[in-house]
């Protein structure tokens, strides 16, 4: 029966950087390529906007060289989506540069490698919006309007697996890719490769985390994943992990709405009827998969635009009585500062994160009652300067120092890390997870191919 596998080293390429020793230990199984996405919404949108990389270049050198002359030893194609953390056309380019320096530097042969940029414009959607048609809002977003494009700076579409089948069609022994959608890479080599898109499309969903999909927990460790024509089989390389129909199951339900279903560009996976059964001491098998094809192929949107300047203040809060009234606390410092600046809202934007009472989960928290016995509040101010961002965040932070609570101290409530200010990154926000029908697969992505290494 046909049969492909792949090793994949890490579920997000240099977000932390991957485990060497389970990856050689996994080149030694002789996979059929080595595959990893790069990129995820889980970093928030400034990098999006911006166009930035969320993590050092050093680590994304580190990731590319291990993998890079691993698929080369071997001979066999490494396939990256996303890259740079966001997918943009300049995250592309980046990836190259540093592929291309690595090739140079261990005077590999010549490879031959493929780059999937896009070609979607702000300019095309404003087209699209103005021929009256509908680029729908995906979790309760409304449909794509032209006043929330206008404040859009940046915009990847998501590919699907097509342009990852095209480009190996035409030889490409390494991919880099803009945006895709995790399982995709995964999926285009295995239909490349002749495995039924119903398999595919699964395998790549469960393989796209690397050693999530195993147990105990460890993260950027190596796996392997083969796909037959009926089913999946996963294993991991780390010697104190296993992969067991528990924790492959959990990683197919992972991140969803619907536990069973999945949407990607042009259809649906679909793991209502999968079944998992244990192989082998570390080994799981899964069948029963599907993929359901869309009557339209739809591509999502992602987009980003700045919202202004950030500024933090870390407080610390010990006294009972402050934590007990924390609440009066900050609506005491929120209203000296409208006094001084005005309504929140267009003019600046303020929050207190309490991380003891619900600075997680915020008001999604069921615990009501306070149980601890201090307090960590970083408050963050927003404004369209940098210099109006500081004063708003120094005011609304001395505010709970001040707050006319009840009390029996005159010291204060709070107690600050530092006098410092803490300036931030711009702070950006998702203004685009929509989806767009297009003509084709390949509409908005284009695939160029060069020769890479020495000679």
């Amino acid at each position: 029966m046909n049969h492909v596998s792949c090793l994949v080293p890490t579920g997000h390429l240099s977000y932390a950087p991957l485990e060497p020793e389970s990856f050689y230990r996994g080149l030694q199984e002789h996979p059929g390529a080595i595959i990893a996405d790069a990129g995820s919404c889980d970093i928030g949108p400034y990098p999006l906007g911006s166009d930035t990389a969320a993590s050092p270049e050093e680590w994304q050198r580190f990731d590319l060289d291990h993998m890079l002359r691993g698929a080369r030893q071997l001979g066999i194609p490494m396939l990256i989506s996303s890259c740079n953390d966001t997918g943009t056309n300049t995250g592309v380019d980046t990836f190259i540069r540093i592929i291309k320096d690595i090739a140079a530097e261990h005077h590999l042969p010549p490879f031959t490698l493929a780059a999937i940029r896009h070609t979607l414009t702000k300019a095309d959607l404003m087209r699209t919006l103005q021929r009256g048609e509908r680029i729908a809002g995906l979790d309760g977003r409304v449909d794509l309007t032209l006043d929330v494009l206008e404040r859009t700076d940046n915009i990847v579409p998501v590919m699907g697996a097509e342009p990852f089948i095209e480009a190996l069609r035409r030889g490409a022994d390494v991919i880099v890719a803009a945006r895709a959608s995790d399982c995709c890479p995964f999926a285009g080599f295995a239909i490349a490769n002749g495995i039924p898109r119903d398999v595919a499309y699964y395998w790549g969903k469960v393989l796209e985390c690397a050693s999530f999909a195993c147990e105990p927990y460890m993260g950027k460790e190596s796996i392997i994943g083969t796909a037959f024509e009926d089913r999946v089989q996963v294993k991991p390389m780390h010697p104190e992990q296993r992969c067991t129909p528990a924790s492959l199951a959990g990683h197919a339900m992972y991140e969803r709405n619907n536990p069973f279903r999945e949407a990607v560009a042009g259809g649906e996976i679909d793991m209502s009827q999968v079944t998992y059964q244990q192989v082998d001491a570390i080994t799981t098998e899964a069948r029963g998969m599907r993929f359901n094809p869309a009557p339209d192929y739809c591509i999502k949107l992602e987009g980003a635009g700045k919202v202004g300047e950030r500024c933090y203040v870390v407080i610390g809060v010990r006294d009972p009585q402050t934590i007990a009234t924390i609440e009066l606390a900050i609506e005491w410092a929120r209203q000296k500062v409208e006094a001084w600046y005005g309504s929140e809202g267009e003019a600046y934007q303020l929050y207190y994160h309490v991380y003891g009472k619900n600075g997680v989960l915020g008001d999604l928290e069921p615990v009501t009652e306070i149980r601890s016995h201090e307090l960590g509040i970083v408050v963050e101010a927003i404004a369209p300067t940098m210099a109006q961002a500081e004063k708003i965040v120094t005011l609304a932070a001395r505010g709970i120092f001040y707050a006319r609570i009840p009390t029996k101290g005159t010291a204060g409530g709070g107690a600050f890390l530092t006098e410092d200010v803490l300036m931030g990154k711009p702070a950006y926000e998702w203004t685009m997870n929509h989806v767009m029908r297009i003509d084709s697969p390949m509409t908005y992505f284009d695939i160029a191919l060069e020769t890479v290494g020495a000679g």
